[in-house]
């Protein structure tokens, strides 16, 4: 299946109507990127804290290169791209376009400046607008549905990363300030809630927008199993590592044990022993660790050896599937304007599937039978990081609304916590 037939398959006949609410979200996204940059300074945008994360200003550059070079400079009759150095700038990973710069060295790009930026982004959202005033071939509307999530997913990066930053600062700074008087809690005991095994259809069943590691959708056996109602908090978290959890090799895997203590890993990223207990720099400062929240900021490696601890294990990515299924795809997503994980409610069964935390899973993030990449340069962006890294569902504090779906896959390396990591236990039954 082709990448246009994969993204409009089963949508409505082509009609001015379903073109410009493409348009509204496309510029409602747009829009979006630019609200998010607007707490930071200029000179926030530009610094690098590590080599994982980006600086704001290319995440503001880079999705809006990706509008030119995939389709405008294909689509749109007489394109002129806005600087013919920038693809070489704000390039990621597509090969196949040709060099780019140095990821370790994006925070060295102080030229093109944020005033620049901010103009190519103004020059791209009026050619998009352009565009869209005329027809539009499917296999653009297509590309311009594949350019909004990958928008989106730059949205929350842009949040994590910007954490990275403030987290390395000395004065610890807010992206926004707290609500006054947020308050703490205790955590409800953990539940499980069980399921039948069986064999189960998983994977995107093709109608409205997916990436292409979601389908082909295929028949898996899932064994009887049973889910926590909840994310593991941080008060459970602290019971860990006051049980001497990083300090217990036999919980560990071994690349997991040697990293912990390469790094001196104690405790989840961003955590840190204060006088009156444990504190957390989030995206709105540093603040008391609230015992019922989700803990976060942790590793692959964390979230198995706490499961081992626990007594428990890690779902894998198909139970988690199967386990949501009947519930509503929405949560504490980044339109809730907590930036931060919160506690569960009280409501029965599942809680926090969609929304406050990624929720690691034990299984690792491989193509699934009959999978093959898109064709041409879109087609890296799934299929050739299928090595050695692991799925995380859900979404989590900072993903944009409407982005996630009960068979989204995330996937990152099992040493990597700087985004809003967690997980939920599962069990045989």
């Amino acid at each position: 299946m082709s990448l246009t037939q994969t993204i409009l398959a089963d949508s409505p006949q082509d009609t001015p109507t379903r073109y410009d609410r493409l348009g509204q979200r496309l510029m409602a996204t747009r829009a979006l990127s630019h609200e998010l940059a607007a707490p930071l300074s200029d000179e926030d945008q530009v610094v690098q804290a590590m080599d994982d994360a980006s600086p704001t200003k290319w995440h503001l550059a880079h999705t809006t290169w990706f509008f030119e070079a995939f389709v405008l400079s294909q689509f749109l009759p007489g394109y002129t791209r806005f600087d013919e150095r920038f693809e070489y700038c704000f390039n990621s990973y597509y090969e196949s376009v040709g060099a780019r710069h140095p990821r370790p060295f994006r925070g060295l790009l102080t030229r093109p400046s944020g005033d620049e930026v901010r103009a190519y982004r103004a020059y791209v959202d009026e050619a998009l607008d352009s565009l869209f005033a005329g027809e539009i071939p499917d296999e653009a509307a297509a590309l311009v549905e594949l350019g909004i999530n990958h928008e989106q997913q730059h949205q929350e990066l842009l949040l994590t990363d910007i954490l990275s930053l403030f987290a390395s600062q000395p004065l610890k700074p807010a992206y926004r300030d707290a609500a006054p008087g947020e308050p703490a809690g205790t955590p409800d005991p953990l539940t499980f809630v069980a399921f039948d095994g069986g064999v189960f259809e998983v994977g995107h069943d093709g109608s409205g927008f997916s990436y292409d590691n979601e389908g082909p959708r295929h028949e898996q056996l899932i064994r009887p199993f049973k889910l926590a109602n909840r994310c593991v908090t941080n008060a459970e978290w602290i019971a860990f590592i006051e049980d001497g959890g990083y300090e217990t090799s036999a919980l560990w895997l071994a690349d997991g044990w040697n990293l912990i203590n390469a790094e001196g890993w104690r405790a989840p990223l961003y955590f840190e022993r204060a006088q009156d207990g444990y504190g957390q720099m989030g995206l709105r400062g540093f603040r008391p660790a609230n015992p019922a929240a989700p803990v976060t900021h942790v590793s692959y490696f964390e979230a198995d050896a706490f499961a081992r601890w626990a007594g428990y294990r890690l779902p894998s990515e198909f139970e988690w599937e199967h386990a949501s299924a009947g519930l509503a795809e929405n949560g504490r997503t980044l339109g809730s304007g907590f930036l931060s994980p919160q506690p569960a409610t009280d409501d029965a069964g599942l809680n926090q599937m969609f929304g406050d935390v990624w929720e690691w899973t034990a299984s690792a993030y491989l193509p699934y039978p009959g999978y093959k990449p898109a064709p041409g340069a879109v087609g890296e962006y799934n299929g050739k990081f299928m090595c050695n890294q692991f799925v995380l569902k859900g979404g989590s504090c900072a993903t944009p609304d409407g982005h996630v779906r009960r068979t989204y896959r995330n996937f990152f390396y099992p040493h990597q916590r700087w985004q809003f990591t967690g997980l939920r236990l599962a069990a045989d039954a």
